[in-house]
């Protein structure tokens, strides 16, 4: 995606998927009964796609994001596990930060 469009234009993709993400995920949620049901990973595809946005189209740098994307999914550093343990509702915002944080250190 971000080789056929420019950065805004893959920001707003981003922003778009986000939105319709937190809805989505929301109503699953209420669907199911579980505010943020394991099966509902549309969080971390739109987190990883912000992560894309800055590795840019290298594969060996996306391989290597998305490993460092998994290890921090799972061991969540401060402020992500913070988020975490606090912010239960349709969307996990926590992968969002998760992005970012990946950036940070990447």
């Amino acid at each position: 995606l971000h080789a056929t469009v420019d950065d805004a234009g893959y920001l707003i993709v981003v922003a778009i998927t986000f939105a319709v993400g937190v809805w989505a995920a929301d109503r699953t949620g209420r669907a199911l009964g579980v505010a943020d049901h394991g099966a509902i990973v549309w969080d971390e595809v739109v987190a990883f796609l912000l992560v894309l946005f800055f590795v840019g189209t290298d594969p060996v740098r996306q391989a290597f994001a998305f490993l460092l994307f998994r290890l921090f999914d799972i061991v969540k550093p401060p402020p992500a596990n913070i988020i975490d343990r606090e912010w239960h509702n349709g969307f996990g915002y926590t992968v969002v930060v998760l992005a970012l944080w990946q950036r940070v250190s990447a």
